[in-house]
């Protein structure tokens, strides 16, 4: 699956991208816009390189997007969760087929449960007073590499690539 050089360029840059997305949540609890906008802007680049057509293909793509991010403002405005989180669960769905954004979803949600339970922890243990805040992105940009390594490293494992 990964013949096509440009292809994994662009799945290396949204693996980069995703970590930066982790990082920066877990460091100021924001998911820039730029690199949101990046990630979506990505995605058209890699359904030209996949070879995906725009009829189910492309639609599918987009109306899963649209879905995700009416379900995921609808959380927003429940405060359940941060608009950078929103947006970057957005433009993961214009990458990652539907099937495997669902498997993602659940991912997240898993890994977000685990760093719900360790954030609060080492915030009662420390004392802290003050509305905790967990970095969901961090959740997120997991899931996203745990995809991108399921759905398309095996492939390359399997013809011998990587040993």
């Amino acid at each position: 699956m990964l013949d096509d050089p440009f292809k994994y360029g662009l799945l290396a840059a949204l693996a980069i991208a995703l970590l930066i997305a982790g990082f920066t949540d877990l460091r100021s609890r924001q998911i820039g816009n730029r690199l949101n906008i990046a990630i979506a802007l990505g995605a058209p680049l890699f359904w030209w390189a996949s070879g995906l057509s725009l009829w189910p293909d492309v639609a599918a793509q987009v109306g899963v997007a649209l879905a995700a991010f009416a379900v995921l403002a609808g959380m927003f405005a429940l405060r359940a969760m941060g608009g950078g989180d929103v947006k970057l669960l957005t433009a993961l769905a214009l990458w990652i087929e539907p099937a495997w954004f669902l498997k993602l979803v659940v991912m997240m949600a898993l890994l977000g449960g685990v760093l719900t339970i360790v954030f609060a922890a080492w915030h009662m243990i420390r004392g802290r007073k003050e509305r905790l805040a967990i970095p969901y992105g961090v959740a997120i940009a997991s899931a996203g590499l745990w995809v991108l390594s399921a759905q398309y490293w095996p492939p390359a494992a399997q013809t011998g690539v990587l040993g």
